[in-house]
Formats: structure tokens, sequence, C-alpha cells
């Protein structure tokens, strides 16, 4: 912000007086002349408080709540490593989706919450409108299913490796019956980063979050979430706190603890 200083010399010398009716009248205009330049100047000075102000405001995050964080039935229920979900814990509004599947014939992977459900529905009738079309590879795992599968990748990879892409009993999403894999008949209808640099991943990057869903595991974030990057990984957040974490640019664990909930110690 620039504050305009008027100072006045301090040897200048009088003007010569001339006529007494003209003094007056000079002076009094010099003074609207220098009274306008200090309005003006002050408009100046306060729009730029005003647009300092704006820039410097910080952004608030009250969507979420520490409650809802913490509570493994809800739709804003954080799941990684430090949180798990119980082993017993099973969603009690799961319903079949209604999209094109890579597995028909496996009944559980294809089931999600009722109101992520009827958002992926949405999502994907949208897409195909636009010429995208996607399908789902994998939803709701239960916590048997889980352990199964990564007992497998531990088997054929190690477990340091498979930790980088996939979740022990109980650190998934998927059990909350709110995340799905999607892919396109571009990757080969696998889970690969490639699918990012798609327009099926592009699309569904750009548009996700207008169904309530969020690319949960960012690329570069690894140390945050705890995975490697998955642009096919889409967790339903509903449609406004998507909205929200979409816009702030932040991983979801990035995002609670702007809230404010200390997900460090709990």
């Amino acid at each position: 912000m620039f504050v305009v200083l008027i100072l006045a010399s301090c040897h200048s010398e009088p003007a010569e007086e001339t006529e007494e009716s003209e003094a007056p009248e000079a002076t009094e205009a010099q003074d609207e002349t220098e009274e306008s330049s200090g309005e003006a100047d002050e408009g100046e000075e306060s729009a730029e408080e005003t647009s300092e102000s704006e820039e410097i405001e910080e952004r608030t995050y009250e969507l979420v709540t520490e409650k809802e964080v913490f509570d493994e039935a809800g739709i804003e229920a954080l799941v990684n490593r430090q949180y798990l979900l119980s082993e017993d814990y099973v969603p009690r509004d799961l319903v079949a989706v209604e999209v094109p599947l890579i597995f028909p014939e496996h009944t559980e992977i294809n089931q999600l919450r009722a109101p992520a459900a009827d958002a992926l529905k949405q999502m994907f009738a949208t897409a195909e409108e636009a010429g995208i079309i996607l399908y789902a590879r994998s939803g709701y795992r239960s916590y048997g299913t889980q352990e199964i599968q990564y007992g497998s990748y531990v088997e054929t990879h190690g477990e340091e490796a498979a930790s980088r892409f996939s979740a022990p009993p109980g650190a998934s999403e998927h059990q909350t019956g709110l995340a799905m894999d999607v892919t396109s008949e571009s990757v080969g209808y696998e889970l690969l980063e490639s699918f990012g640099e798609t327009v099926e991943g592009e699309w569904v990057k750009d548009n996700a979050h207008v169904y309530g869903f969020i690319i949960r595991y960012h690329e570069g974030k690894e140390d945050i979430t705890g995975y490697m990057y998955e642009p096919w990984h889409l967790r339903y957040v509903g449609k406004e706190l998507a909205h929200d974490i979409k816009e702030s640019g932040l991983t979801y664990e990035e995002y609670i603890m702007e809230s404010g909930i200390d997900i460090e110690e709990n």
C-alpha cells in the first residue's frame, strides 16, 4: 500500500499579493484542488487496502466436524492407515450400482452405499452424454475380502511394495462403501496412473466433485495420504464438501487439518 505524503518546502517564499480580491479566490481554488486531491488519494488508498485485505484473507474450512470425521459410519469418515474401520463394520445401506461393470459376476464389489451409488449413476450418465465411457471396477470390499486381497499382494510383491498400493484390512476406504475405482477402455480397463492423462481421466478430475466425489490420493502426496497416486480411486463425501475440497486443492487429510481438527493425536 502506497501512502502519499504532501510536504511543504521549508524555504519557499510567499508569492507577492497583487489585488486583494484575487488572493482569496486563488486560496480557495488551491484549497479545493488540494481537498479534491486528498479525496482521490484516500480513495486510492481505500481501494488498495480492500484489495490487499481480500488477498490476505485466510480461507476457512468449516464443512466437516470432528464428530463426522471420526464416525466410521459417516459419509465424511476419515479412513487411512492411522484411522481404521472395525472388523465387523458393514454399511447398512449397500445397494448394487447401476453402471457399466468390469466384473459383473462379483456381487460384493459392485455395491456402494445408496447415496454414493446414485451419485455414481448420475456421473456416469453425464459422462456418456459427453462421449466419455467409464466403467466401475471395484467398489465395496468387506474387511475379510480386503484381508485376503492384501495378503495376496504381500505374498506376491512383499509388504513394503504392497503397502504403497493396497491397504491392510480396516484401512481401506472400500470397506466404507463410499469408494469406487473407475477405469476406461483407453487403459485396457485396468487401474493405471496413466488413466489420469486420458480424456476419461481428465473428465473425472474436472467433474467428479460435481457429484460428490473426490480423487482421494493425489500425485506427490504419498507421505500424507499413505498411498501412491490413484487417479482412478473416487471417494464419495457429498456434493458440498467435495466441491470445497476440490477448490482447496488439498488432500482429505490436509483439508481436515485446515478445518482445525487434530488428526495427529486422535
